[in-house]
């Protein structure tokens, strides 16, 4: 802690002894006591120190304490400094009154009283320490306030000069300050902008937003930052960013609020032109890309096309032109068989393609044993294999069930694994085959999957071109030097097979050189349990319960895709019932009429009549003419008014697509009230 400066007295007397004296009665206060035998050298002291009180000795050779007094009096320095008389005669009162004419404050009689004499000192010397004090705060406030002014000269010039817009507004939302940036990017007044609030200048198809972040803003009571479009009144429109912050009291009260509005438009329309530059951009090296695929992909099928093609005529023209024996005769042939082969495959990839972009690529539904699927795909490639000493090794898990599929299309699926893998495999390496039952890969799923992984010892595939490499016309290697032919469609079309079939592949590979894994997950049908080994290698397939809880029920189905009537037929007979499958309101009402069903399963989403229509005029219809019959919707709708709706036109259960088989089995038992309940997986 700092301590306080001394305060100086002056001691005035022409004896020593007197001096010694006053100073042993007030060294007790701890003042700085300063000496002056004569009045000529108090008025020296008095030139350069200002003083609390002087003890002025009134008897003093030469220059008396009067002739003192008086000089110092008129000087400005010392003018009101207190002087207090010290004598050692008995005063008259012509000399007080000469001595307080004179400016004294008292006068004390010697020999002095300690007591009374540190009294009076102590009372002056207070005084002059406040009167300091008051001075010095007179002299920082007339700071203060000087620094004050400069203040608010500076905040209302950056203010005034602000390249944004300022805004201050109390709790209750009125508007207390603007500066004119803000009045101009709203285009108002000064008077004006204090009357309205800032949301009414934002263009109408934004205020909506803006008010609903605003409001947000102020309930939840943080920073705020926001872009809109503010429209003037005179129709101009400027994009603004709006911010604003709380305005907090010292005790953490709202005050308001305060913001800025920052004109923005420019930076808009450089991020405008900015993203369409790329879009250009994008687009062009988009279209550069596609067209050099689609040289490259024009260039591979003449060579592919063409060279069969050298073979079959070469040969064709030797048959013709010279007889060959029995030997040559017969290798020509195979060649020309061989090539036409490979001719025709390359035919059917660009006719599956073909059908793929159109979207008239269609499958023959059925329920298919994996496990002959993959012999068969196996044994077709066996002949690829052979000569490059490739071996095939095989895991195939006969506990996998069934999949519901186009079993010719799958068994391509496998083909086009399995020859893609022999032709990037050197002589000598080896394809791995693997069929085996995975869960789903959500854990809250119970749902299985048969699984078909083929992994080859192959080249490998290249980090850079693993995502691309599902993609149509696409070839790791499309130059004339390549070292495998082909037309880079096997496994575009293998990946439109497979989520065709409502499963999923994906391809690994740790890099060039280091061979690839290709993994293929289509849904089973069904769970399986038990042990059905013998059943499947026969082709057969095992229903998920031993019995027949469905035995004799009379369904009819109702549904304008066909695949799914398939299925749906399919699924209902594994479980016992007699299926009736139809396309249209017209034939399912007829159904109706002839064969009175058990229970109604019905497409919602059909074309000319949909299934809404379908129960209402199923409803309308008398008891005994099929009226009550129980209904099951089934949708890809999946909305909580879609399944109301449904509920409320007359059906009795609403199923969403894809459809699980025995959630759909367990709710049939259900609304018929079965006595034996579906597990539903």
């Amino acid at each position: 802690m700092q301590m306080e400066p001394k305060v100086n007295i002056l001691l005035v007397d022409d004896k020593l002894e007197n001096l010694l004296a006053l100073e042993a009665i007030l060294e007790k206060l701890g003042e700085n006591l300063v000496r002056a035998t004569s009045g000529e050298e108090a008025l020296r002291c008095l030139l350069h120190q200002d003083f609390a009180v002087i003890l002025l000795d009134v008897q003093m050779p030469g220059m008396d304490g009067f002739e003192t007094a008086t000089l110092i009096r008129n000087r400005g320095r010392s003018r009101h400094t207190p002087i207090i008389f010290l004598t050692a005669f008995s005063t008259s009162d012509q000399m007080l009154f000469k001595g307080y004419a004179l400016g004294a404050v008292d006068y004390l009689l010697k020999p002095l009283d300690p007591n009374i004499l540190t009294s009076k000192v102590t009372v002056f010397v207070e005084l002059f320490k406040k009167t300091e004090a008051v001075k010095q705060q007179a002299a920082q406030l007339v700071a203060v306030n000087g620094s004050l002014r400069q203040s608010e000269e500076r905040l209302r010039s950056l203010s005034t000069c602000s390249p944004v817009g300022i805004f201050e507004i109390d709790t209750e939302g009125g508007c207390r300050y603007t500066n004119p940036r803000y009045q101009a990017i709203c285009g108002l007044k000064a008077a004006e902008s204090l009357e309205k609030r800032w949301l009414e200048s934002v263009h109408p198809e934004d205020r909506e937003r803006a008010v609903a972040s605003w409001f947000d803003y102020i309930r939840e009571n943080r920073d705020y930052s926001e872009e809109f479009r503010f429209q003037t009144a005179h129709g101009s429109i400027r994009w603004v960013q709006v911010r604003s912050s709380p305005m907090l009291s010292s005790q953490g009260e709202l005050l308001g609020y305060v913001g800025t509005l920052e004109d923005i438009t420019e930076r808009k329309q450089a991020e405008e032109v900015r993203a369409q530059v790329i879009r250009e951009q994008t687009a062009r090296q988009e279209a550069e890309a596609a067209n050099r695929m689609k040289d490259e992909f024009l260039a591979v099928l003449s060579h592919e096309l063409r060279t069969p093609l050298t073979s079959m005529l070469g040969w064709s023209k030797i048959l013709r032109s010279k007889k060959l024996d029995g030997k040559a005769t017969s290798r020509a042939l195979e060649a020309i068989e061989r090539n036409a082969i490979s001719q025709m495959q390359l035919i059917e990839d660009i006719l599956d393609v073909s059908r793929i972009i159109r979207g008239q690529l269609r499958l023959n539904v059925s329920a298919v044993n994996l496990i002959s699927v993959m012999e068969a795909a196996l044994e077709a490639v066996r002949p690829l294999a052979e000569p490059k000493d490739i071996k095939l090794n095989t895991v195939l898990d006969t506990s996998v069930g069934s999949v519901y599929g186009d079993p010719a299309r799958l068994q391509q699926i496998v083909w086009n694994l399995l020859t893609n893998a022999i032709k990037f495999t050197p002589k000598g390496g080896r394809v791995e085959v693997n069929l085996s039952v995975v869960c789903g890969e959500k854990q809250q799923t119970a749902h299985k999957y048969a699984q078909i992984q083929v992994i080859d010892t192959g080249i490998g595939i290249s980090s850079e071109f693993l995502p691309k490499v599902f993609e149509r016309f696409r070839q790791a290697d499309s130059t004339t030097t390549r070292s495998h032919n082909g037309l880079g469609l096997g496994l575009a079309i293998v990946r439109h097979l497979v989520e065709l079939h409502k499963g999923t592949i994906f391809a690994q590979s740790l890099g060039t050189g280091q061979g690839a894994n290709f993994t293929v997950r289509l849904p089973l049908l069904q769970d399986n349990r038990g042990s059905r080994g013998s059943r499947e290698a026969t082709g057969e397939i095992s229903s998920p319960v031993a019995s027949m809880p469905l035995a004799g029920l009379k369904v009819l189905v109702v549904d304008n895709e066909g695949d799914t009537r398939n299925f749906l037929s399919f699924l209902f007979e594994e479980y016992g019932a007699i299926a009736t499958a139809v396309a249209s309101v017209d034939e399912a009402l007829a159904v109706v009429e002839q064969a009175k069903p058990d229970i109604l399963i019905s497409d919602i989403g059909m074309s000319e009549q949909d299934g809404y229509t379908l129960i209402r005029k199923l409803r309308s219809l008398e008891p005994e003419k099929g009226g009550c019959i129980p209904a099951i919707a089934l949708t890809a709708y999946t909305r909580q008014e879609d399944r109301l709706e449904g509920l409320t036109e007359g059906f009795q259960q609403y199923l969403s697509k894809p459809i699980d088989p025995t959630k759909l089995i367990a709710m049939v038992a259900n609304v018929l009230e079965l006595p034996l309940q579906i597990p539903v997986s």
